[in-house]
């Protein structure tokens, strides 16, 4: 996981476990929107402070020594501060002594936060791990063991089970590796040592209130290195404000092994951000010969029949059905499968920006229904490029006069509306696509 472009359009998506059912990414999930919002509707509202436990001794544990990072005095110094800020956005004593327990500096939180690869994978070696025939096996499997509950969480929230279904496979292998480490240690680790010691902070903080609320003890409290969550890895902001109690037991549970409550907040969250049931995320698409590659791009939107005027058609060879205005994406170029996107495309870019990871979870969602595997081949040839290089690339096109607003890395939609640009100016197939070839291709 690249957590440093969490929040970023050019996301990129590591593939860091096997086909068998791991996650295929430690990045992607939900963050919560920046007012702090919560859900509006009474059928996706999260259950109010009433309904859940407060803090149970058990829980808290009091008669535990405070044993704060003895070989790290810096971070004891950093909790005492910390805790004063605490107490001022509410968090009683009592519960942050509780959380904070036993709480040491974690060296290897921080290795994994800097030694991240510098490279991403390509989408085609994305999608064999996301979509492989272990992960449709298991996640068809999946369904029909919490069919039961799949099914009044979509008749509540609006959204498709295998959608739900194929996140929850994305993100811990259908429950299978939610995450051991335990998320204040981490999270307190990263705001006082890390490279973005705001936003881990604001997590910490917001952990400390689900624990003060009485959703989880501070022990149980486990999941990734860098603070996600759960069967679907919310982070505890996210969960704050879209966290369901679907079994109405009074508290909003993502943690155990029933995962009804986690897949609940899901499809909350998803259909808090407008998902559209019956619409698909998108459809694979054939481009005719001659195809303007430039009209490949997110902002341009068109019915399906006005694309299929353009001679767009599905991979039968039939106009694609009226599932309202919708774009083309060419997520690996020219050389590489075409797609027809819908809005619920954006709205699964709020669990994670990366074309990748959408792709996949719609497309892992389709073949639990049944459909087929993605037909056009992927240009495997092309090699994975760097973000160094692809800083090389943003600062060639800028030196040679295209409009390219940073040096960054991130292959946003200014940057590849610059690539395009340049690829239409030198008579190069304008797929927009960052490669070892473009690169090549600006010289230097």
């Amino acid at each position: 996981m690249k957590i440093s472009t969490w929040m970023t359009a050019g996301l990129t998506v590591l593939v860091a476990n096997s086909a068998a059912g791991a996650p295929v990414s430690t990045s992607p999930r939900p963050e919560g929107r920046p007012d702090g919002q919560v859900l509006a509707s009474a059928a996706v509202r999260a259950p109010t402070t009433a309904l859940r436990p407060v803090l149970r001794p058990a829980d808290l544990d009091t008669d535990a020594p405070l044993r704060v990072a003895a070989k790290d005095p810096g971070l004891r110094s950093w909790i005492a501060g910390f805790r004063a800020r605490a107490a001022a956005v509410g968090i009683e004593g009592q519960a942050f002594d509780a959380s904070f327990a036993g709480v040491q500096y974690d060296p290897g939180v921080i290795a994994r936060d800097r030694n991240q690869s510098e490279f991403s994978k390509q989408i085609w070696e994305y999608l064999d791990t996301a979509v492989s025939s272990s992960r449709v096996s298991n996640g068809k499997a999946a369904l029909a063991r919490h069919g039961a509950a799949l099914n009044r969480i979509e008749a509540r929230y609006g959204v498709e089970k295998e959608v739900v279904t194929a996140i929850w496979g994305l993100e811990s292998a259908y429950g299978a590796a939610r995450g051991s480490s335990p998320l204040i240690e981490s999270l307190a680790t990263l705001a006082y040592d890390g490279r973005r010691g705001a936003f881990f902070e604001e997590q910490l903080i917001a952990a400390l209130k689900i624990v003060q609320a009485g959703d989880v003890a501070p022990r149980a409290m486990t999941g990734s290195w860098a603070g996600a969550m759960g069967h679907t890895q919310f982070m505890p902001t996210s969960y704050l404000s879209y966290a369901v109690d679907f079994t109405g037991d009074g508290r909003r549970d993502i943690w155990s092994d029933d995962p009804t409550d986690a897949l609940a907040s899901t499809a909350a969250y998803l259909a808090h951000f407008g998902w559209k049931k019956g619409q698909p995320w998108g459809v694979e698409v054939r481009l005719p010969s001659g195809f303007d590659l430039s009209q490949a791009r997110r902002d341009l939107t068109r019915s399906p029949a006005a694309w299929a005027a353009e001679g767009v058609r599905d991979m039968a060879g039939r106009p694609v059905p009226n599932h309202g205005k919708a774009s083309i994406l060419l997520p690996a170029g020219s050389g590489g499968a075409a797609f027809m996107i819908f809005d619920n495309f954006s709205v699964i870019e709020r669990y994670n920006k990366a074309d990748a990871y959408v792709i996949g979870v719609g497309h892992l969602s389709d073949r639990l229904k049944g459909g087929s595997a993605i037909q056009a081949p992927w240009p495997r040839q092309y090699h994975a490029i760097s973000s160094a290089q692809r800083r090389e690339i943003q600062s060639r096109l800028r030196s040679k006069g295209f409009a390219v607003e940073k040096i960054d890395g991130i292959i946003g939609p200014n940057t590849t509306n610059a690539i395009r640009a340049f690829q239409q100016s030198a008579g190069l197939s304008a797929d927009g696509y960052p490669s070892q070839e473009l690169l090549k291709a600006l010289g230097g």
